[in-house]
C-alpha cells in the first residue's frame, strides 16, 4: 500500500467578493503548492470550508483541482457531510475523478455511538468509490472521539480500500498505537501542524496541514533538520512555526489562513458564516505579521 510522503496541503477554498467559490485562484493554490515542493492536497477538508459547500460546489471544486493538479499532486478528496445521502454523492462522484483517495469525518451532529457503527457507516461511504483509497479523517472537531486503533482493526476486516486515518488529534499515543496496526500496514499522515517535529519523531513520513499553503518551504526545512539530527535547527525553525501559529490563534485559523495567501499574491476571500470575515486592517495586520516572522 503507498503512503503519503512528505507534506500535504489542505487547500483553501477561494471565495469571491460575492461568496461564490473562485476556481482561478484554485489554478493558483495549486500552482503555488506544487512550486513550493508540496507532494499532495486534501480538498474540502476543515480548511477547505467542504462542510459550508453544495454538493454540486463540492464536485465542482474536487474536478477543479484534478485539473489544477495537472497530475503533479496526490489528491485526497473529503466526501464527509451531514447527511449520508449527499457523502454517497459526493463518493460516487469522486471515483470518476483522477484521485488517489477519499475521505470522510465521521457525522458530527448524529454521531455513532461505537466504533462498530463507525466502521460501518464508513464502511458505506468508501464502497461508492471501490477503485480509490480511503482515509477515515479522525478530527477532535467532529466530536466524534472513539479509538483509532481499535477503528482500523476492525475496518481492515471491512472496508477493502481503507487506507488509513488523517490524524488531527493530540493523543500520539494513539498515533503510535495506530502506526503499529497490521504490522504498520495503514498510513496515518500526522495534521498537527504545530507538533509536526514529535510526529517526525514517533514515524511520521507524511503530514496534512493548513500552513502548508503559504509556508511549507519551512516545514520542509524541519523536516531536514530532524532527519539530520540537528536538534537545535529544528528548535529554531519552530520558533517561526510557533509565531505562525499565534497568529491564527489570534484571528481564527481558516479567517487568517485565507488572509496569509496574500503573501504569494493569491486572494482566497473571506470564509463563509459562521466564520467570522476579517475586517480590511485585520487582514493587513495578519499579512504584516506573517512577513516579520520572514519564514
Amino acid at each position: 500500500m503507498r503512503k503519503l510522503q512528505g507534506l500535504i496541503a489542505a487547500p483553501h477554498t477561494p471565495f469571491d467578493a460575492s461568496n461564490r467559490v473562485n476556481f482561478a485562484a484554485i489554478d493558483q493554490i495549486a500552482e503555488l503548492l506544487v512550486e513550493q515542493g508540496v507532494t499532495g492536497a486534501y480538498v474540502c477538508g476543515t480548511t477547505g470550508e467542504g462542510i459550508h459547500c453544495s454538493v454540486e460546489e463540492r464536485k465542482a471544486i474536487a474536478e477543479r483541482w484534478v485539473t489544477a493538479s495537472k497530475g503533479q499532486l496526490d489528491l485526497i478528496v473529503h466526501t464527509g457531510a451531514l447527511s449520508i445521502v449527499d457523502s454517497l454523492e459526493l463518493t460516487k462522484h469522486a471515483e470518476t475523478l483522477d484521485i488517489m483517495a477519499t475521505s470522510a469525518i465521521g457525522p458530527c451532529f448524529f454521531k455513532p455511538g461505537s466504533v462498530e457503527d463507525l466502521v460501518d457507516y464508513c464502511a458505506q461511504i468508501a464502497a461508492a468509490a471501490p477503485s480509490k483509497g480511503f482515509y477515515y479523517y479522525h478530527s477532535g472537531m467532529s466530536g466524534v472521539n472513539l479509538d483509532l486503533e481499535q477503528f482500523l482493526i476492525q475496518g481492515d476486516q471491512k472496508i477493502p480500500n481503507l487506507m488509513g486515518a488523517k490524524f488531527n488529534h493530540v493523543d500520539l499515543y494513539e498515533y503510535q498505537r495506530c502506526m503499529r496496526v497490521a504490522e504498520g500496514k495503514f498510513d496515518i499522515p500526522f495534521g498537527v501542524d504545530e507538533f509536526l517535529p514529535a510526529g517526525l519523531a514517533v514515524g511520521a513520513v507524511g503530514a496534512v496541514g493548513s500552513t502548508y499553503n503559504y509556508a511549507a518551504p519551512l516545514y520542509l526545512e524541519i523536516i531536514e533538520a530532524f532527519n539530520q539530527g540537528d536538534q537545535p535547527r529544528v528548535t529554531a525553525l519552530m520558533d517561526k512555526v510557533i509565531a505562525i501559529i499565534r497568529i491564527l490563534v489570534e484571528y481564527g485559523g481558516v479567517a487568517a489562513g485565507k488572509a496569509a495567501m496574500e503573501i504569494h499574491g493569491i486572494d482566497a476571500g473571506d470564509p463563509r458564516s459562521p466564520i467570522r470575515a476579517l475586517t480590511a486592517a485585520q487582514k493587513a495586520d495578519v499579512v504584516a505579521k506573517m512577513r516579520d516572522i520572514d519564514f
